[in-house]
């Protein structure tokens, strides 16, 4: 009997087949229904062999401590061959266009030397001392995204109408880019992350083109590939101006990288424009918005950050920890590994499921409640080890903003409408949070 077959286990409410397919349906997270396997898998199987229909098979690591643990060791577990879960077609395709594993090169797909070498290039310009300059900026995009708020007239939908601006106006401002290419750039930010829930596509096209014909109703379709093409294209100008018209802006940053004495590679320059404005943008918007919304249901824990603004900081990881906007990232196993009482052979994948760690009950007191004075909270949101997230001292920055902005001069805030999330099972969040509110 091998590994694999010894791991399998029936579950109570769940058929080892259907518990599968739960991890990878992107409906599972959009109706928070995948919270029921997670804890069946933490507290029964927490390194558990999974075979979803039509995916290649891997191992799902639900504890807190195994994450970790897997993240931090990239000696023996590679980002390269697998980086999120995707069906075999699509694999299969990616492979047969580009003869590689993934379209774009970005620091998350990358192991050492290569990734390390690349990620130097912003290292500095991503640390607290060097962001601290930015903070008038950011405090000035956060209150002009408030005053739009409290224009609106009492109600809006903060996902559509707030939230999903702010970021990518931050995101925009450091790169240097102009205002004019918001619509396209929030177009393509969204459909890279979005192409399994027609809704964000169609939405998407709605808000950034005004569209109203059949392409932004019924079901509508992302060409990844096309798309994918629409960042070579428009990054590919931005790459070629900042190197011959250097700016003080991150983009000239990445524009001016050099790699083993040479200017940076075309592919991995446009990759890390691409996972700067995507990751930096969507991640962002989806804390902001999953934050509002918690405190939204828990008026006594708003009573308190309202109250007390030092708990801010604290209510942001909280934030970040209850929202989890990346749901999980993949390694390959290179050297057989025991994790967890499992044997993880070599060649096998792994999905770290991170909103499973975040609620780990062995971790977080009373997980599945909101607390924004949490005295202890290790999230492992931003990932750990050599690939924990490059801007997260950025997106802590700019969720902190907002809140400072908002919280003092909100008086009352309640739902309008249900909240809806996206369907989604790689990087998801809110799609609509419809609101009312008196402000000051």
């Amino acid at each position: 009997m091998t590994v694999q077959e010894s791991s399998k286990m029936p579950f109570p409410g769940f058929s080892s087949d259907t518990i599968d397919d739960t991890l990878v349906n992107p409906a599972a997270y959009a109706d928070e229904s995948i919270h029921a396997a997670y804890s069946k898998l933490r507290a029964e199987d927490p390194v558990h062999w999974t075979e979803p229909k039509g995916f290649r098979p891997f191992w799902s690591i639900t504890r807190h401590a195994d994450i970790v643990a897997i993240s931090k060791a990239n000696d023996r577990f590679i980002n390269r061959q697998r980086t999120y879960l995707s069906p075999v077609e699509a694999e299969d395709w990616v492979k047969a266009t580009t003869g590689d594993t993934h379209l774009f090169r970005t620091l998350v797909d990358l192991d050492d030397p290569l990734h390390m070498k690349l990620r130097r290039i912003t290292h500095t310009w991503f640390m607290p001392q060097n962001l601290k300059k930015l903070e008038p900026q950011i405090a000035a995009i956060a209150k002009a995204h408030v005053d739009r708020m409290a224009a609106l007239g009492g109600t809006c939908d903060f996902v559509n109408e707030v939230a999903l601006w702010y970021p990518l106006r931050v995101i925009m401002m450091i790169l240097g880019l102009p205002a004019e290419d918001e619509n396209r750039m929030l177009q393509m930010t969204q459909e890279i992350f979005g192409p399994q829930d027609p809704d964000v596509v169609a939405r998407s096209r709605i808000l950034t083109q005004g569209l109203g014909g059949p392409e932004a109703t019924g079901n509508p379709q992302v060409d990844i590939f096309a798309l994918v093409q629409q960042f070579f294209a428009y990054f590919g100008e931005v790459l070629a101006d900042r190197r011959a018209n250097p700016r003080d802006d991150l983009s000239t940053v990445i524009a001016q990288g050099v790699v083993d004495g040479e200017p940076i590679g075309m592919l991995e320059a446009i990759s890390y424009f691409a996972i700067t404005v995507t990751a930096g943008h969507d991640t962002t918007s989806s804390s902001a918005s999953g934050g509002l919304l918690a405190l939204t249901r828990n008026p006594a824990e708003m009573a308190k950050l309202q109250a007390d603004p030092s708990l801010i900081p604290g209510a942001i990881e909280e934030m970040i920890r209850w929202v989890t906007p990346v749901k999980h990232f993949m390694r390959t196993c290179v050297a057989d590994t025991v994790v967890g009482g499992k044997m993880i052979k070599a060649g096998e994948a792994v999905a770290l499921f991170y909103w499973s760690g975040n609620r780990d009950e062995s971790v977080f007191e009373d997980p599945f409640a909101f607390r924004v004075d949490r005295a202890s909270n290790p999230q492992t949101a931003f990932g750990n080890g050599v690939h924990q997230c490059l801007g997260l001292h950025l997106a802590r920055m700019e969720i902190r903003a907002l809140f400072a902005e908002l919280l003092p001069r909100l008086d009352e805030i309640a739902l309008s409408g249900a909240p809806q999330l996206s369907v989604a099972n790689f990087v998801s969040g809110l799609k609509a949070l419809p609101i009312q509110y008196k402000m000051r």
